[in-house]
């Protein structure tokens, strides 16, 4: 009887699988490619195009439109503010009731579905078909983002409460404490900052998607954009992307900052003075 000798190799693993799905990945993006009707010929000209349309938008910009451009850009970020503090409204307690341990499976399992389908749809199909209801207006872009809003901020809501230190929660219960009790002491202290940093990143988006919600013309800075690009009037679009680009950027660092500050707390230099 043969002893196996001390040194020898174990067998090389198996790269079929690898090699698999590498084939098929392969396979679905030339299938792709080949089902879309590209006209690969004008490929060559998109530069010189895009280069074109810049120089139209950018070499001199129609600043006569900047206050109603600042003006619209405003009545943009008011409807983020607003679907986003109604979102959050709404999804709080709905993050908490599809949490495990606080709420029966089937409502849990069913509001993480109704979670699911509403980040399916776009916030301009929910616009679409808000405005049925609503007409053209601001609100309805409003409504739109709180709908989209309320899908992210649950799910982002349930998968924090889920992650919090057990240790709280049955401390607050071994002393008798009401649901009420437990999650105001036993989870609330915990998931705070993610929340808060939750809701600032959700505005952050809201920002953006309301000036795409604005092409089908609920209003904000979007719908000038759909105008004056229709009519090819390029500087005044020039300057319309202009302030969309100032603005995004400016509420973004902001944001991100107070987020930061909030999941990172004081730097070393601020608790030095």
């Amino acid at each position: 009887m043969s002893v196996p000798s001390l040194f020898t190799l174990p067998p090389r693993p198996s790269r079929r699988g690898r090699v698999a799905v590498g084939i098929i990945v392969t396979l679905i993006v030339v299938a792709a490619f080949w089902s879309i009707n590209i006209n690969w010929a004008r490929l060559g000209s998109l530069p010189a195009e895009i280069l074109r349309y810049l120089w139209l938008m950018f070499s001199a910009p129609d600043w006569t439109k900047l206050p109603e451009a600042l003006l619209q850009t405003w009545r943009s970020v008011e409807m983020a503010w607003v679907g986003t503090v109604f979102g959050l409204i709404i999804a709080l307690p709905l993050s908490l009731l599809s949490a495990r341990g606080f709420a029966p499976a089937p409502v849990r399992w069913g509001l993480r579905v109704l979670f699911g389908v509403i980040r399916a749809v776009p916030e301009i199909i929910i616009a679409i078909v808000i405005l049925s209801v609503t007409g053209l207006t601001p609100l309805t872009g409003a409504l739109a983002l709180t709908v989209t809003s309320i899908g992210t901020l649950g799910k982002w809501g349930y998968e924090s409460i889920e992650g919090v230190d057990p240790g709280p929660i049955e401390a607050v219960r071994a002393a008798g404490g009401s649901g009420i009790e437990v999650i105001r002491w036993g989870v609330w202290p915990s998931v705070t900052p993610e929340f808060i940093s939750f809701w600032l990143y959700r505005f952050e988006i809201n920002v953006r998607a309301s000036a795409v919600l604005g092409l089908i013309g609920v209003g904000g800075i979007g719908d000038m954009l759909t105008s004056y690009t229709q009519y090819r009037l390029w500087p005044v679009v020039g300057v319309l992307l202009i302030v969309v680009v100032v603005v995004t950027m400016s509420i973004d660092a902001v944001s991100g900052a107070i987020r930061r500050r909030i999941t990172e707390g004081a730097t070393v230099r601020e608790l030095d003075r």
